[in-house]
């Protein structure tokens, strides 16, 4: 039975909808000769619309171990690009190849899911996932499954992810230490991390008895969040309430679409306003100024799903475990001293 407690579809299922034999059914599923084009056709259309595909056990017992694992990743998520080289070479050294399957507009996790399991896959990491945390325990509980970058609570999944809080309290002691006070954060929505990352400004502004200046801007882990709260800023601006003094963006994609919003229109980063993102992505270190951002080791994250996979497939560690890395800020360019206090210091 599937994570909703129906029946799965079986070979005979399709092979019955298909007006075949169970034995044509194999041969289509095993790309076997001895099945028309147009059979074949007709067995594969009929196995989409029941949702029938071949059990991963049965094949792995009847073919052996396919020493694969699935890794679904975001196509536009330049943090998912840094995440995958890091698991391919760990993959290799302990034996194992790697699939990948992309999320799109258009494709979803489940789809995305579902082609790696379709493809033999031992194992799924997942990297940022975004399901409900009932699908991913779901899933869990199909087959060997890694959350990366997202903590699953009491769902059956290893996880991987950084201490969202403890990054986010670095980067805000450093704009603080610059003389900060009017610090708004983009918020990433119902991205990875986000929540945590949320309650940890908040707990911050207030700590440092700045909650007059507390201020949550909805936004998702995007450019398209960034360029969108800077023309919000800018019009703000235009209407007589001042721009923030610094902003902590939900993440790189998002400070990126920011920095690209306000140097557009003239705003000095960060003689007038400091930016500061979360991952250092590699494309954080290609931008004309260099992104201060919250360090997410994106090796050491790859190289612990890799093995929490592993030790789970080959029985040395039966339960599922967490990992929870250490973040670190990197100080670039993008952040500074408050306008207030340049001015200050050249009085």
């Amino acid at each position: 039975m599937d994570g909703s407690g129906k029946q799965r579809p079986t070979m005979a299922d399709v092979a019955e909808r298909a007006g075949v034999s169970r034995a044509l059914v194999s041969i289509v599923f095993r790309d076997q000769p001895g099945a028309s084009p147009q059979t074949r056709d007709r067995v594969l259309r009929v196995a989409d619309e029941i949702g029938y595909r071949l059990d991963s056990a049965a094949r792995l017992l009847a073919r052996g171990r396919s020493r694969t694992l699935g890794v679904m990743f975001t196509v536009r998520q330049p943090f998912h690009a840094d995440l995958v080289e890091g698991i391919y070479p760990e993959a290799e050294r302990l034996g194992y190849d790697v699939l990948l399957s992309a999320t799109a507009q258009g494709r979803g996790e489940a789809k995305a899911v579902e082609a790696l399991l379709g493809h033999r896959c031992e194992a799924v990491i997942l990297l940022g996932p975004d399901a409900q945390p009932a699908d991913i325990d779901a899933l869990g509980h199909r087959t060997v499954t890694v959350s990366v970058g997202r903590r699953v609570p009491h769902a059956r999944v290893d996880s991987v992810h950084t201490a969202e809080g403890k990054g986010v309290r670095q980067a805000m002691e450093h704009l603080v230490e610059l003389g900060h006070r009017r610090i708004v954060h983009i918020d990433g929505g119902r991205g990875p991390g986000s929540a945590e990352r949320r309650r940890a400004y908040r707990a911050a502004m207030r700590r440092h008895g700045l909650e007059p200046e507390l201020r949550v801007i909805p936004g998702n882990h995007t450019e398209q969040s960034g360029i969108e709260t800077g023309r919000l800023l800018l019009d703000e601006r235009d209407h007589g309430r001042p721009l923030p003094t610094a902003v902590l963006a939900g993440n790189d994609r998002c400070a990126m679409g920011l920095l690209m919003t306000l140097t557009q229109a003239g705003v000095d980063v960060p003689r007038d306003l400091s930016v500061v993102g979360y991952d250092d992505s590699h494309l954080s270190h290609l931008m004309p100024i260099g992104l201060t951002t919250v360090r997410q080791d994106a090796v050491l994250m790859a190289e612990h799903a890799v093995r929490f996979a592993v030790e789970r497939l080959e029985g040395t560690a039966p339960e599922p475990r967490e990992a929870v890395l250490d973040p670190k800020l990197t100080v670039r360019g993008t952040s500074g001293p408050p306008p207030e206090s340049v001015g200050a210091e050249n009085r």
